[in-house]
């Protein structure tokens, strides 16, 4: 009938969704969960072509203390949010990120306990790993 109009659902959230799941399947994109000694680390990294975003946590997915890095001669480096712990580790990854993308990088790092020294060089690695893909 003419005086009917059709009610037509709008999804908001679709192109958000559409987005992530580009993300999700283009390569730019890694998520790794890795186990060490009882200890569970998500490492998430989103790369351009001059630089990367780079999350590492532990246990619940937060943004935690984070730096930001560009490759000048040497790294220049500027703190965006105060690290409760575990600067030393962050300044390091931005650092070397930048020295080796040539670019920007951001490092977000919630790790509420501290790092030993296995672990730390167990997440270097896979974020070594990960940016030479």
């Amino acid at each position: 009938s003419r005086g009917r109009r059709q009610i037509r659902k709008i999804d908001s959230n679709k192109g958000l969704r559409d987005f992530v799941s580009l993300l999700a399947t283009e390569s730019c994109y890694t998520r790794l969960v890795c186990d060490v000694d009882n200890r569970k680390f998500t490492v998430q990294v989103l790369r351009f072509d001059n630089g990367s975003f780079v999350s590492i946590t532990e246990g619940q997915e937060k943004i935690g203390g984070m730096l930001a890095s560009i490759a000048t001669e040497p790294v220049s480096s500027t703190t965006i949010i105060p690290p409760k712990s575990e600067s030393i580790f962050l300044k390091m990854m931005s650092d070397y990120l930048s020295s080796i993308t040539k670019g920007i990088n951001i490092v977000s790092a919630f790790i509420p306990q501290e790092l030993d020294t296995k672990t730390t060089k167990v997440l270097m690695t896979k974020i070594k790993e990960i940016m030479e893909k």
